[in-house]
């Protein structure tokens, strides 16, 4: 297996480049997803622009498509070669009042994928650590 992957990244705004990156093993609660599709969306052309605050470079695209090919420590209820989505939302931070009260998508530190993670445009990305409870309501439903 390849010790990196290929990714279109925005390396300031309106510029884009082919990169090769190393191949990480997901870190304890998350997933690596071998990227099948990714949507275009409007908010990716704001992360081309430069117009949400950004670490330089950065993988735009939070609509993707894929089979998880590794997972790390401590990870239940997902399994190597199951089809799994990656949407906008990229992790609340479980202790604002918000998160405390169950509602995490209005979570007020909450992270965004292609904006504070990198996202879609790439053959790999992450299915980034997911909280209890919503593994938990997840596993039921499948």
């Amino acid at each position: 297996m390849s010790t990196t992957y290929k990714a279109i990244e925005v390396t300031k705004p309106g510029e884009f480049s082919l990169a090769n990156k190393p191949l990480r093993n997901p870190g304890p609660g998350q997933v690596r997803i071998r990227v099948e599709a990714c949507g275009v969306c409007h908010s990716d052309a704001a992360t081309v622009d430069g117009l949400f605050a950004i670490e330089w470079p950065r993988v735009p695209g939070h609509e993707v498509v894929g089979k998880i090919d590794a997972l790390g420590s401590g990870v239940q209820g997902w399994t190597i070669g199951q089809r799994v989505g990656v949407g906008f939302l990229a992790g609340s931070c479980g202790y604002c009042e918000f998160c405390r009260n169950g509602d995490l998508v209005n979570c007020k530190n909450q992270e965004f994928t292609g904006i504070h993670h990198d996202g879609g445009y790439a053959e790999v990305t992450a299915l980034l650590p997911i909280p209890l409870q919503l593994c938990r309501h997840s596993a039921a439903h499948r």
